[in-house]
């Protein structure tokens, strides 16, 4: 077991004082009404290329990979809850969790937003633009969108704080909900068919257990889940009083995450699999059902979905925007302070929105928005696109293992460490995605690396 104070390559730098963690705040009643930070983690963890996979597997499989669809959100949502946790019952960040256990955290986190933000903002910026080119085709070219949606962004989430931004989420969110729930009743979908795919069952194709695996893995969120415990601080949520409001706060996340799954696989199995249609994987594979859609039930349901489709794309952009800006913001006052402040890396500080305001927050939503700008015209380049890749394929097998760290030692208080099912889920999801980040690593063209 770990002490809980130590030099900065080992345990915590600094001791426990009262303003980091009350464990006798009065537990809060949990309650709809304070609902917000999982709305958000749902809207941003949910991008235009989780729609796709879906929407793959159900043209594919039908109805046959539901049930993994559904492993895949109560995956995430062990994840999440962990990463709350900590949060709550520490009154520290998880930043400041990985910064206990050694300065590879760092190293990786480092390299990992620098290569991640890179790529993922160029990303980011063209499927918000996709739709937006798709309804108004005359106005922008692609690029020119894309250019557009990110500057949108930068200045949305530069100018306001959290309670602004999670209230733009939940509008989108909703939006959201409308479509995919409005199209998969459209489809008419096999009732008793979607029951079946309950049912644990592999399909009878190559690869199916790979595939299986990567529909698990792709449910809603890379390191959106771990920036879930900063919009709980952001939020307010500072001490174990809101314990039982987070937990409530992150089902509901998942649960939305899930009706968008299904909805979508859903679609994919009666529009597409019916009628042995393929589309392109990726963005613009939702532009092809945009088309799909118009043949089959007119230019109003395509065009509803394609506002539908922008919504996805741009609560992901915005959500990763302020969620890994405010991490980034959090490891360099950890850097900066070395523990020496007892408010340098506390969810207190998360809270009182300085973080929002501070040159580091900025300059993350800077990098994510300028520098991407750049591959918009050149293309992304091919060694950077496959260090991209891996290193998005080792983040969550390593958040599943530093949670599992943290939560089963002494850096977390005993009443909140993993009982034997946050143990077994997060052992799950950590083994589930060392395979996926395997299978990606060893699918790179290394020759033509080097």
């Amino acid at each position: 077991m770990a002490d809980t104070t130590g030099p900065p390559t080992g345990n915590f730098t600094h001791t426990e004082a009262p303003s980091d963690i009350d464990n006798n705040a009065s537990p809060r009643k949990s309650s709809w009404k304070y609902i917000g930070p999982g709305i958000v983690v749902a809207a941003t963890g949910v991008g235009a290329g989780d729609l796709v996979a879906t929407l793959i597997a159900g043209s594919n499989f039908g109805y046959t990979l539901l049930w993994a669809a559904i492993i895949g959100c109560l995956v995430k949502i062990s994840l999440a809850e962990a990463a709350g946790r900590w949060h709550l019952s520490t009154g520290r960040t998880l930043f400041d969790g990985w910064a206990s256990l050694g300065r590879w955290t760092t190293w990786f986190f480092v390299v990992y937003v620098v290569v991640w933000g890179f790529v993922y903002g160029a990303a980011a910026m063209s499927s918000s633009a996709l739709p937006l080119q798709a309804l108004f085709p005359d106005v922008m070219d692609l690029k020119s969108w894309a250019i557009a949606c990110g500057l949108v962004g930068l200045v949305f989430v530069w100018f306001n704080k959290y309670a602004v931004f999670e209230k733009v989420m939940t509008v989108l969110v909703g939006v959201m909900f409308v479509v995919t729930v409005y199209l998969a009743i459209r489809v008419t979908p096999n009732l008793g068919d979607a029951f079946a795919g309950l049912l644990p069952v592999l399909p009878d194709e190559k690869d199916s257990v790979l595939n299986t695996l990567g529909l698990i893995g792709g449910v809603g969120g890379t390191i959106t889940l771990a920036a879930y415990g900063y919009w709980v601080n952001a939020k307010g949520w500072t001490n174990t009083g809101w314990m039982k409001v987070m937990r409530l706060d992150n089902r509901v996340a998942y649960i939305t995450t899930g009706i968008f799954v299904v909805a979508m696989l859903f679609v994919g199995a009666e529009l597409l699999h019916s009628a042995n249609v393929a589309i392109a994987s990726g963005d613009k594979g939702l532009v092809q059902l945009s088309d799909i859609l118009e043949a089959e039930y007119g230019a109003a349901t395509a065009k509803f979905f394609l506002i539908g489709f922008f919504a996805t794309s741009f609560t992901s952009l915005i959500g990763v925007w302020h969620g890994v800006s405010l991490m980034f913001a959090d490891f360099v006052a950890r850097y900066r302070d070395q523990g020496e402040s007892v408010g340098g890396a506390t969810g207190a500080e998360v809270a009182s929105g300085e973080r929002e305001r501070s040159w580091p927050f900025r300059a993350y939503l800077l990098w994510l928005t300028f520098p991407p700008i750049v591959l918009l015209f050149q293309g992304q380049p091919f060694r950077l696109v496959i260090l991209y890749g891996v290193l998005g394929a080792a983040f969550l097998p390593f958040l599943a293992g530093t949670l599992l760290w943290l939560l089963n030692t002494s850096r977390t208080p005993r009443e909140w460490r993993n009982g034997m099912l946050s143990n077994a889920m997060l052992v799950l999801a950590g083994l589930l995605f060392l395979v996926l980040c395997v299978k990606q690593i060893w699918d790179q063209p290394w020759s033509e690396f080097f």
